[in-house]
């Protein structure tokens, strides 16, 4: 029985799967090479990065149930993390004199140093006085590392509540960091170095999200 895709993309690769199956029987086990060449393969997707406005962003940040979760979703959008990354922060990692983020073992284990808001300091403040954690920068129970889930679920409920009803994941907070900066002049190598993205291609996405050269053209409409 095929199983039941839930998206396109995964549909695309299931088919690829058995394609290349196919020619593995027919080209290895059977010994007959040169065959299926003119199957055609679905496209792989490009999906641009799905984006919130900094007004959005704050509204969320807004309506959230208490200073943790405050911090958790500013720390997000303003350091542009990732959410594992946000996850396995430690008290250390919080450079105040420097204005710094220091990002231990992240995607490709390398380290970076991403930005740390004033804003978000002041509020990191008031939570540490509230909250006292002991060894990550957020806990769950008995100082255990905080859960990924609820991180998930803290976005959910503060955009509902502030009258989003897109769904936001925290995954967007770190593609309307890298947006916003890009629309703000940011050159984009800085954006790559605070993203911590290996290659400069992955990081010229944003150029295709960006609306700052967009509302410098006329429409033709209002012409």
């Amino acid at each position: 029985m095929l199983k039941k895709q839930t998206s396109r993309s995964g549909l695309n690769s299931y088919i690829n799967q058995a394609i290349n199956s196919i020619k593995f029987y027919y080209e290895v086990v059977m010994g007959m090479p040169n065959r299926f060449y003119s199957i055609e393969r679905p496209r792989k997707e490009h999906r641009l990065p799905k984006v919130v406005s900094k007004e959005e962003i704050v509204a969320i940040m807004n309506h959230t149930n208490n200073i943790k979760h405050r911090c958790i979703i500013g720390l997000l959008y303003s350091a542009g993390l990732r959410r594992s990354e946000l996850l396995n922060l430690k008290l250390e990692d919080i450079d105040s004199k420097r204005m710094l983020i220091h990002v231990r073992t992240a995607k490709g284990n390398k380290d970076r140093y991403s930005l740390l808001s004033v804003k978000i300091l002041k509020d990191l403040r008031q939570y540490y006085k509230e909250w006292t954690p002991k060894s990550y920068l957020f806990e769950g129970p008995k100082a255990t590392k905080y859960s990924s889930t609820s991180v998930e679920n803290i976005i959910r409920r503060a955009a509902k509540k502030s009258g989003i009803y897109k769904r936001v994941t925290p995954h967007m907070m770190r593609h309307s960091f890298a947006t916003h900066l890009l629309e703000n002049g940011t050159d984009l190598r800085y954006i790559q170095v605070l993203l911590g993205h290996s290659s400069s291609k992955t990081t010229e996405i944003y150029t295709q999200v960006a609306t700052n050269n967009l509302k410098a053209i006329k429409n033709p409409l209002d012409l």
